[in-house]
């Protein structure tokens, strides 16, 4: 049996937090901008460190898993 979740939860993470997708932030005339398919450096930062609290969050404390 092979554990699925790992994989599952990064290609979603990356597909929700690529900047511009669904949103980013930093916007770049506001806070937060929606669906706007444009990118900055800093964009990209924030959206790096969030991707990577993320799986922290959901790969080593919450411990999920998923078997196929």
């Amino acid at each position: 049996m092979n554990d699925w979740a790992a994989s599952l939860i990064a290609a979603a993470l990356f597909a929700i937090l690529s900047p511009g997708t669904l949103f980013q932030m930093p916007g770049k005339n506001r806070p937060l901008d929606f669906m706007n398919r444009k990118t900055s450096i800093a964009s990209i930062f924030v959206h790096t460190v969030l991707y990577g609290l993320f799986l922290i969050l959901f790969l080593v404390i919450l411990h999920i898993h998923l078997y196929v």
